[in-house]
């Protein structure tokens, strides 16, 4: 899973300037960001990178600021090792799920122990939006008999938590193989049966209709594949969907509204990233 980081200077830089640059790559394929007092780094993966796709947001940049950039390949790295060697830590989120990996020795207790070895996928549940989408399934009274299908599962965090949780047929759908890899491992770690699944939106097609269906991708594929999402979720059932930020909301919301989704509750964290928890009405 190789993948170029890409480093945008600004002069001047403010917050606006670092949100609306990451809004522009975020529609160009970029998955991740990271700003900062004098710029912002951005993540894609290496078969999307363009470097046409950079110079027209550079060239077209609404905003009185210089633009200087530089892009870098990232080769796959084994995670383990690089978030060890750095120090990641346990995390617990809401007081009641803690995420550690196999390597911690100090663990906090929490109601729900989740055991996550990253190796070649991203998630550890310390990024904003997937601690919001715990707390949004840490909401529910209960979810003993549920069906629930996690779209974009990565290394599987919210699918085990749904089943720790008492889901009755969870599936997980993952595009990308190393980390499909990582959350069968992980789910045979925590000792829960999870259906995994390795593709994108089309393995959909083979699923029942959930009661809660969850997707932490980013607004560009929620977008294009919502009318997918809406044919596998029970009237009147819930998505949650995370990753993209507050001022995305409404374009999320011009394409859920048209499915019969109503907006229910938001929720915004860190540098402005937001979670939605919508109803799907009869």
């Amino acid at each position: 899973m190789d993948y170029y980081r890409l480093r945008l200077e600004c002069d001047p830089c403010t917050e606006d300037i670092t949100d609306l640059l990451a809004q522009f790559l975020a529609d160009a394929g970029y998955e991740s960001f990271e700003p900062d007092d004098s710029g912002l780094t951005a993540y894609i993966k290496s078969d999307d990178f363009s470097e046409a796709s950079i110079l027209e947001i550079k060239d077209s940049f609404p905003m009185d600021t210089r633009l200087e950039w530089k892009a870098e390949l990232e080769p796959g790295k084994d995670w383990n090792e690089e978030w060890e060697r750095n120090y990641f830590q346990p995390i617990v989120i809401a007081g009641e799920c803690v995420v550690h990996a196999s390597f911690h020795t100090d663990i906090p207790e929490a109601r729900f122990d989740i055991l996550i070895d990253p190796k070649m996928a991203f998630g550890t549940g310390h990024h904003a939006t997937t601690s919001q989408m715990v707390r949004y399934i840490l909401d529910f009274d209960s979810l003993e008999g549920k069906s629930v299908i996690d779209m974009g599962t990565g290394t599987g965090i919210l699918a085990l938590l749904c089943k720790m949780r008492g889901a009755s047929d969870v599936t997980g759908i993952e595009i990308d193989p190393d980390a499909y890899a990582n959350a069968v491992d992980n789910a045979a770690l925590n000792n829960q049966a999870i259906d995994f699944k390795c593709g994108d939106a089309a393995q959909l097609q083979d699923c029942r209709p959930a009661d809660i269906f969850l997707a932490n991708i980013n607004r560009n594929i929620i977008t294009a594949d919502l009318p997918r999402y809406a044919e596998r979720i029970k009237n009147g059932g819930v998505l949650l969907l995370s990753g993209f930020y507050t001022a995305d909301i409404p374009v999320v919301m011009e394409h859920a509204e048209p499915l019969g989704f109503v907006l229910d509750k938001a929720t915004e964290e860190g540098d402005h990233w937001a979670a939605i928890r919508l109803i799907k009405k009869s």
